[in-house]
């Protein structure tokens, strides 16, 4: 119950900041017997319950604080939320004007089940008790009148047909002019209600930012429990949970991690007679805990496709760098400079900056502060399992990032702000997401993506290597040049790269050309670099827009290497004719291929993904070398690409 318990303590410390982002439809940290929904109309109302306006709810401002109950808030069935509801629980001329379901505002004296709750009886006893609060009262006065769809539908809020039921959907061929409340919902009668009571001597009308109701909702709720045991994660006695929070990764989500409602599904028979018998967590606790959770989730987590969700936070709240971003993520693009970065000496100057920001979390968290990393995921729509659980030092924490950007980090030039449609060069490690793009394809199956981010969590936190196959697989994308675009290519080909870095770590290789570098594979790379970057520039300068043979038989020469070179040596001739000779280029070649052990050279075993690097490295230093003899053409290619 590790976890439980540091969510709990992360709740506790950070309770200033509950409510916070509620008006801007931020995901806040919630008061406790409350939860989120999702309004499609507001209705204004005076202290004495009489209907003054009401509006239709833009999409960009629906998210609601409510106060709700256990059974409310995991709803199945009639369960009513205390204030802010459904038509068919706050109308109580709901059946009149056509409702198809169950009417959840008064229950039927004759069909008495225990395991319902509705709308009325929940709210008067509310406002009966010595908790009421005067907006529940005023909200309470008016729903008794039973008029609010007539209310709705005398102020152009809901639409009425020529029955005077309301209108099931709107029939787009007919009327060209929608009304709003088709602009928010398909079904009208399934519209979310919430209130706005104007009471004297209450500045803030809005229900679901009033603190004062919020207070008082959870006291009156309290009070009504009345089963004590020993809770498992505090060890004191408290009132119990009956059930459990959802909603922990989105406003839609209906998984669990705590849940034992199957009795006749052998969640736990044959070992406890009932569910406290196999876990007892207090009722505060499992509230607290889980707002926590999904507030976490909602403000720093990593949200992947088919429900992943990682979050990494400080139980003290201060800032931490999230594992899951990349080094452009985590400076942030404000902090970058203006103009677009193109350089590896600024792409460096980046990467001590990020080394400087990682540090300066560390003076804020301090030794002793508690640093989770938890990851979920949910198998069905209904039960949610954690898959990835590490508690550490904040420092520990830092010190592991660091060095996940540091032992991956290669240069990378696929920055991008979609803001200000800046782009940037970086070094450092690449997204996790990202990696599972370049090693799998962009239009892998989301189940994929899903697998290899998990498997690339315990290399960041725990420092484990990386997986071989991922590395191999990304290497094989790259050589397949043809079968992506340029942008594409160029990004896997850096993940690559910092891959395979990271993936042999008892090689150091350096970012910049390493013209003293001896190996087989690696000087393979230059020579492909060299031809590339010969031919590239012969097809400019004829302004033929083509792949290079190069680019074309790369996967071969990733196989064959010492019979493809012939092969793309022979089919120079032409090109360095054209460009008068290519000395230069000419030059370099010899240059490499005097450095090859005689062996090594005529040896046509595969290469390894060294020649990545290798090719990398000398296609940025000839780039550079372009960039600063023939600045136009090298603007004109890269717009080329």
């Amino acid at each position: 119950m590790s976890w439980i318990q540091k969510l709990y303590e992360t709740y506790n410390n950070c309770e200033k900041m509950i409510g916070v982002g509620a008006d801007d439809n931020e995901v806040s940290l919630l008061p406790i017997c409350h939860t989120t929904q999702k309004a499609q109309i507001e209705i204004v109302l005076d202290q004495d319950g009489l209907f003054k306006k009401a509006r239709v709810l833009p999409k960009n401002e629906a998210r609601t604080i409510i106060p709700s109950t256990e059974r409310a808030a995991g709803r199945t069935h009639i369960n009513a939320h205390a204030l802010c509801d459904k038509l068919q629980y706050v109308a109580k001329d709901y059946s009149d004007y056509g409702g198809k379901k169950k009417s959840g505002y008064e229950r039927n004296p004759t069909k008495i089940n225990k395991d319902e709750t509705y709308y009325y009886e929940q709210l008067n006893e509310w406002c009966s008790s010595q908790d009421k609060h005067p907006k529940a009262i005023a909200v309470l006065k008016y729903v008794q009148k039973g008029t609010l769809i007539n209310d709705l539908i005398d102020h152009n809020i809901l639409i009425a047909n020529n029955r005077g039921k309301l209108l099931e959907k709107w029939d787009k061929q007919k009327d060209k002019e929608i009304p709003e409340i088709f602009k928010v919902i398909g079904e009208q009668a399934e519209a979310f209600v919430r209130w706005v009571v104007e009471v004297p001597d209450y500045p803030c009308s809005k229900t679901w930012e009033d603190p004062t109701l919020w207070e008082s909702w959870i006291m009156f709720y309290t009070n009504t429990k009345k089963i004590k045991s020993v809770c498992y994660v505090t060890g004191q006695e408290q009132f119990m949970a009956d059930q459990h929070p959802k909603k922990i990764r989105n406003d839609g989500d209906g998984a669990k991690l705590i849940s034992s409602n199957d009795s006749s599904g052998f969640t736990f028979r044959g070992r406890f007679l009932n569910a406290d018998e196999a876990c007892g967590v207090g009722f505060e606790v499992t509230q607290k805990a889980h707002s926590a959770l999904r507030w976490l989730i909602g403000r720093q987590g990593y949200k992947g496709k088919d429900g992943q969700a990682i979050v990494a936070w400080a139980t003290s709240g201060a800032e931490i760098p999230k594992p899951t971003d990349d080094p452009l993520a985590i400076l942030g693009f404000d902090e970058l400079p203006s103009d677009q970065l193109k350089t590896v000496t600024t792409a460096q100057d980046l990467a001590l900056k990020l080394k400087k920001k990682i540090a300066g979390y560390n003076k804020e968290l301090g030794d002793i502060t508690d640093v989770i990393v938890m990851g979920l995921d949910a198998a069905t729509p209904g039960r949610m399992s954690i898959t990835f659980y590490k508690e550490l030092r904040g420092s520990d924490f830092l010190t592991r990032i660091d060095n996940w950007h540091e032992s991956c980090a290669w240069i990378h030039r696929y920055g991008y702000d979609k803001e200000t449609k800046r782009h940037f060069t970086f070094v450092g490690a690449p997204a996790p997401v990202d990696i599972a793009e370049a090693a799998f394809g962009k239009k892998s199956d989301d189940k994929i993506k899903k697998a290899t981010v998990a498997r690339l969590l315990p290399c960041i936190i725990d420092g484990q290597p990386i997986p071989r196959d991922i590395v191999e697989s990304t290497v094989r994308r790259v050589c397949n040049r043809i079968a992506m675009d340029d942008w594409e290519w160029n990004k896997t080909l850096s993940i690559a790269c910092s891959l395979f870095k990271k993936y042999n770590t008892k090689e150091y290789y350096n970012m910049a050309l390493e013209e003293t570098r001896t190996t087989r594979d690696y000087l393979f790379g230059r020579l492909l670099a060299i031809a590339d970057r010969l031919e590239g520039s012969a097809l400019h300068k004829a302004k033929e827009k083509r792949d290079t043979n190069a680019a074309r038989f790369m996967q071969l020469f990733a196989e064959h290497p010492h019979k493809t070179w012939r092969q793309i040596e022979l089919a120079l001739s032409p090109y360095k004719a054209r460009l008068g000779g290519a000395h230069y280029f000419t030059g370099l070649v010899d240059e490499v291929m005097c450095k090859f052990n005689s062996d090594d050279f005529i040896n046509d075993k595969p290469l390894s993904g060294e020649f990545l690097l290798g090719y990398h490295c000398q296609r940025a230093k000839l780039w550079e070398k372009l960039k600063t003899e023939e600045p136009e053409a090298a603007q004109d290619e890269e717009q080329s690409e």
